[in-house]
C-alpha cells in the first residue's frame, strides 16, 4: 500500500479536529495539559459547574495524530483535556486552581513516571481573558514558595484541537463502571 493510501486508512480511524466546538450561549472551554489526559480529564469531570469533557492532543505541528504518534514524539503535541463549563457556575479561575492542584508544574516534560513532551505541563488559552488570568495565576502560585523549583507550565493560545478516539475518552470512568461491574457479578455468583 502506498504512502497516499495509508494516510486516506489512517485519517478514517481519527475523528477529525476540532478548532472551537459549538457552545451554549453560557458555555466556555478551557485546555489543560497535566501529564496523562486520563487523569486530567477525570479531575476536571467531576466539577460542578463542568458540562462536558473530552481528551485530545493541541499544540502539535501534525494533522490527524493519533495516540501512538503522539506518544512516539513526532507530533509535538500534548495530551490534553478540554472542559466546556458554565463560569456562572465554576470561574475560569476556579478551573486553574484546580489544574495547579492535581499535577506538578514544576517537572519539564514529566509527571509521575510519564515522560516526554506529550506530558508537559500546559495552559491552552481560548480568549485573551484566559491568557491574562493563567499568567497572573503562574505568577501568584510562584511567588507563595509553595514548590522547590520554578513552575515551567507553558501558556500558549489554543491551536487545532484533535479529539482522542472514543476508547480514551471518559477512560477512568469507563474502568470505574467494569470494576463495578465485575464485583456485582461477582457477588451475585458466590450468593
Amino acid at each position: 500500500m502506498n504512502a497516499q493510501a495509508q494516510f486516506k486508512k489512517q485519517s478514517k480511524k481519527h475523528p477529525k479536529k476540532q478548532s472551537e466546538a459549538p457552545k451554549k450561549s453560557n458555555e466556555e472551554v478551557a485546555t489543560f495539559g497535566a501529564g496523562c489526559f486520563w487523569h486530567v480529564e477525570e479531575t476536571f469531570r467531576t466539577q460542578r459547574g463542568v458540562q462536558k469533557t473530552s481528551v485530545g492532543y493541541m499544540g502539535g505541528h501534525f494533522d490527524h495524530p493519533c495516540y501512538l504518534d503522539v506518544l512516539s514524539r513526532i507530533t509535538g503535541h500534548a495530551e490534553v483535556a478540554q472542559i466546556h463549563y458554565d463560569p456562572e457556575l465554576i470561574s475560569y479561575e476556579q478551573l486553574l486552581t484546580i489544574f495547579w492542584r492535581c499535577h506538578d508544574p514544576t517537572t519539564l516534560n514529566r509527571q509521575g513516571p510519564d515522560r516526554g513532551e506529550q506530558y508537559r505541563s500546559v495552559i491552552f488559552y481560548h480568549t485573551p481573558k484566559q491568557a491574562i488570568a493563567a499568567q497572573i495565576s503562574k505568577a501568584e502560585l510562584n511567588a507563595t514558595g509553595t514548590y522547590p523549583n520554578s513552575i515551567v507550565t507553558e501558556i500558549q493560545p489554543a491551536k487545532d484541537y484533535w479529539p482522542a478516539t472514543t476508547d480514551h475518552q471518559q477512560y477512568l470512568l469507563k474502568k470505574q463502571m467494569q470494576t463495578l461491574q465485575r464485583q456485582n457479578f461477582s457477588a451475585v455468583r458466590t450468593s
